[in-house]
């Protein structure tokens, strides 16, 4: 038996040997990436599926949401920043699934908010609740606009990040 180990040691040492040699490589990834998620006001319960919020800098407002998001980037087709009245807006396109479940959602929950995160740049401070847009009809078309609570910058920042990231996304799924 102490034989058979010693040479099931030499063949993983053998099977081991490239990856040794090559040593360890990072994956940097080229642009940078960002992170959206979309969630949906609930009403406070106690199994632990709702958290409390803070939404909006200024005139911080306090929104239940459930903690799994109902989009993310993985459901975009795009995202760009929009010119609006009095400065700008952000609008997120959705593919075929988002926008079936951004219909069904918005359906099912007409006065309610949804609750928009985003993540860019390389610290966990570059990221915060950007907006909770009323739910006043349901939306069929699958684009999500709104006026984010960001700077110009930070918005072209998540947008070129949410972009890359979507690609990303898109060309993993067609390997």
């Amino acid at each position: 038996m102490k034989v058979l180990a010693r040479y099931f040691n030499i063949y993983l040492a053998l099977a081991l040997l490239p990856a040794l040699v090559a040593g360890c490589e990072t994956d940097k990834k080229k642009g940078q990436t960002a992170a959206l998620r979309v969630h949906i006001e609930a009403t406070p319960d106690s199994t632990g599926t709702t958290q409390p919020i803070s939404v909006l800098r200024s005139d911080p407002v306090l929104v239940t949401i459930k903690k799994d998001p109902i989009l993310t980037e993985a459901n975009l087709i795009t995202a760009k920043v929009i010119e609006a009245q009095g400065g700008f807006a952000l609008e997120f396109r959705f593919d075929e699934n988002g926008t079936w479940l951004l219909e069904q959602y918005t359906a099912a929950n007409t006065g309610r908010h949804l609750v928009v995160f985003g993540q860019w740049g390389e610290k966990h401070s570059d990221g915060r609740w950007l907006a909770a847009p009323f739910i006043s009809r349901r939306i069929s078309n699958g684009v999500l606009d709104f006026t984010p609570d960001c700077s110009r910058e930070e918005a072209d920042q998540l947008v070129a990040g949410v972009n890359a990231a979507t690609k990303q996304i898109h060309k993993g799924l067609l390997k």
